[in-house]
C-alpha cells in the first residue's frame, strides 16, 4: 500500500463527514464557549493514540503472539463492518441514548469516534507489513488526521450546507469504498497465508 492509499483508507475509517451529527450532537451539552477547545483537545488525544498504535503496533502484535495474516484478516474483518454500518446505519445510531451533560473526555470523541478500533488495528497492521516506512505511514496518518480535525472542526458549517440527507449519502458512498479496502485486506491476508 502507498502513502496516498493508506491516508484515504485512514481519512474513511475515521469517517469525519460521517460523525459530523454525532459531534454536533455532543457538543452541544457543552458550553458554547468551550466546544472548540473541547474539539481540540479531543482531536489531540485521538492524534496521541493512533500515533502510540502506530510506532508501538508491531510490539503488541509480538506480545499477543499475533501474525500479520491474521492482523490483515481480522482487520479486513472489523473493516467490513464498519463499512457495512455506513451504509445500514442502525435506528438507535452509534452512541445510543446517553444523554449526559458532562463535557466528553476521551470517550466518545476521541475514542471510539476519531481513533476507534479499525483506525487503530489498521495502524497496527500498517506498521507491521511495513516496519521500514515508518516516515510514510506517519506522513499518511497525519494528512488524514489533519484533514479530519478541519472537517470536524467546520462541522456545523458542513451541516448547514449538506444536510443530514447529505451527510448520509456521503457516508454510504465512503462505506462503499472502504467495504472494497477490507475485501482486499482480507485477499491480501489470505493469499499470505496460504
Amino acid at each position: 500500500m502507498d502513502t496516498f492509499a493508506a491516508a484515504v483508507t485512514l481519512f474513511l475509517i475515521i469517517d469525519p463527514l460521517g460523525n459530523i451529527p454525532i459531534f454536533l450532537n455532543i457538543l452541544s451539552r457543552v458550553d458554547p464557549a468551550r466546544r472548540r477547545l473541547v474539539l481540540v483537545r479531543e482531536l489531540l488525544i485521538a492524534l496521541a493514540l493512533m500515533l502510540l498504535f502506530l510506532f508501538m503496533g508491531p510490539s503488541i502484535l509480538r506480545t499477543l503472539d499475533l501474525s500479520r495474516e491474521a492482523m490483515s484478516i481480522g482487520g479486513g474483518l472489523v473493516l467490513m463492518i464498519i463499512a457495512i454500518r455506513m451504509i445500514f446505519p442502525s435506528r438507535g445510531g452509534v452512541m445510543g441514548d446517553d444523554e449526559s451533560d458532562d463535557e466528553p473526555l476521551i470517550v466518545p470523541l476521541a475514542m471510539p469516534l476519531i481513533a476507534g478500533p479499525s483506525v487503530l488495528a489498521t495502524l497496527v497492521l500498517l506498521a507491521e507489513t511495513g516496519p521500514g516506512r515508518r516516515v510514510d505511514w506517519l506522513i499518511a496518518l497525519g494528512a488524514a488526521w489533519l484533514l479530519s480535525a478541519v472537517i470536524l472542526m467546520l462541522s456545523q458549517q458542513f451541516y448547514n450546507v449538506l444536510g443530514s440527507r447529505g451527510l448520509k449519502a456521503i457516508e454510504r458512498l465512503m462505506g462503499m469504498i472502504l467495504i472494497s479496502i477490507s475485501v482486499q485486506m482480507l485477499l491480501n491476508g489470505f493469499e499470505s497465508y496460504f
